[in-house]
């Protein structure tokens, strides 16, 4: 036996290729607030911007060219208050993307990020007691009336980050209250308190105001836990699992495929972005094969969908293939 006759060309490599990427596999994370004619970069995250809803129409182009599955949307609001109240504007930069999306490109798949650390003036995901900690339980009709906005202007998916407790199957009981039971939830079930999420702060413009979310989001030492996550999830509805960040939590991806089965996306952060970014820029990494490689390790873990600020490059990479 002689392994290395099927690796001699890269006609035999690709013929043998156990791990392959599609652009379809891919969401592409935008920046949407209000405004017109609006790209402001974001100074940490080459190549990522915060847009007005015109601008984010261009990308939303690019999408549907590349052919990738879709976009997955954040808004950064006017204005911010103790309960993140434009989170449910239907005139919010969020819900006022998706209209336009779904109007000029029906076909592009538009999920929508749900939680409220963009839309408080603390940073933090939920409404908090008078000591400051986030209240799990009045947080829950928040997320609801965020999910709820969402729908209502045309979403395909509703997807919870903030890593309230029985979130699930609470936005599922909204959902179908208000004639939405078709629309499915995207569940960040195994979100990390992960160091790799830097960037995005600047991004969303999220940054906590004092503390950190490590009281709600999940330790980084922990793996049984994340699949006590995902099956109370699964138990309260969820249709698509998450797990975030993907690069330093393969294991996480590949045991909750393993446990569960679902449909199971992961989430290339900004750091694991901006860090390929910044090595390459120094020429210490050949950025595109280090960007393909990362996204076929994700896929190989088990990842079905790729969240990844690299959608639209590694989708002109694989068309060149």
């Amino acid at each position: 036996m002689r392994l290395r006759r099927l690796r001699r060309t890269d006609a035999l490599r690709r013929a043998v290729r156990e791990t392959r990427l599609d652009p379809a596999q891919f969401l592409w994370p935008l920046f949407v607030r209000s405004g017109t004619g609006l790209r402001s970069p974001i100074g940490s995250m080459p190549g990522v911007f915060q847009t007005s809803v015109d601008e984010l129409l261009k990308d939303a182009q690019q999408a549907v060219n590349a052919r990738i599955g879709g976009i997955l949307l954040f808004g950064i609001p006017d204005t911010k208050d103790a309960t993140g109240s434009s989170a449910w504007d239907p005139h919010g930069p969020v819900a006022e993307a998706v209209r336009a999306v779904k109007q000029a490109f029906p076909q592009l798949l538009v999920v929508t990020d749900v939680c409220m650390c963009e839309y408080t003036d603390h940073g933090h995901c939920g409404v908090l007691t008078p000591e400051g900690d986030v209240d799990n339980d009045a947080t829950l009709d928040l997320l609801a009336q965020e999910a709820v906005a969402h729908a209502r202007a045309g979403a395909d998916i509703i997807a919870p980050s903030d890593m309230m407790d029985h979130r699930i199957g609470y936005l599922r009981a909204a959902l179908d209250a208000h004639g939405f039971q078709h629309i499915p939830i995207m569940s960040y079930a195994a979100k990390y308190a992960s160091a790799f999420y830097g960037p995005f702060r600047e991004a969303a413009e999220s940054t906590p105001a004092f503390g950190d979310r490590r009281s709600y989001q999940m330790d980084p030492s922990n793996a049984r836990e994340a699949l006590r996550e995902v099956r109370q999830d699964v138990q309260e509805g969820a249709d698509i699992l998450m797990v975030k960040p993907a690069g330093a939590y393969l294991d996480i991806i590949a045991a909750v495929k393993q446990d569960t089965g679902m449909p199971l996306a992961a989430y290339q952060v900004s750091g694991e972005y901006s860090m390929i970014k910044a090595a390459a820029d120094r020429g210490w990494i050949d950025g595109e094969r280090a960007m393909m490689e990362s996204l076929v390790a994700i896929a190989r873990a088990g990842a079905d969908l790729i969240i990844t600020y690299f959608a639209i490059e590694a989708s002109a990479v694989l068309a060149r293939r």
